[in-house]
């Protein structure tokens, strides 16, 4: 058995509450609900119009998004209305998508390339 010091228990809860975190935005049907609820508030039979889920799907993932507190809920009579809890989960999610635009610029700069040499290889 490993002993940790008493120190790096509060770095260890920081990893694991930020894969935690990250663990929850890892699913396309949990961004694709982040996405429905960037216009803001929405009730869950909004949500089910514009999602390819069931009902059950989509608390499902409602329920774990509230858990890691990136959504948050009120109920209105019978209703639940969610709402993004912190819209800096955009700005994350701009980050990646930022990255990924990087990459393919990369792979597609690097096809060019390669492209061209090839066709003055053909021709010499």
């Amino acid at each position: 058995m490993v002993m940790r010091k008493a120190a790096s228990l509060p770095k260890e809860q920081l990893m694991d509450g930020i894969a935690g975190f990250l663990k929850a935005l890892a699913d396309p049907t949990r961004l694709r609900i982040l996405h429905a609820l960037q216009g803001g508030e929405r009730c869950v039979s909004d949500l089910l119009a514009e999602l390819p889920c069931s009902q059950a799907n989509v608390s499902k993932h409602l329920a774990l998004l509230r858990t890691a507190g990136i959504v948050e809920f009120r109920r209105q009579g019978v209703q639940i209305y969610y709402r993004i809890a912190d819209p800096a989960v955009f700005a994350i999610c701009g980050v990646v998508c930022g990255a990924l635009q990087r990459s393919l610029d990369e792979k597609q700069d690097g096809l060019k390339a390669g492209k061209a040499a090839f066709a003055a290889g053909a021709r010499a």
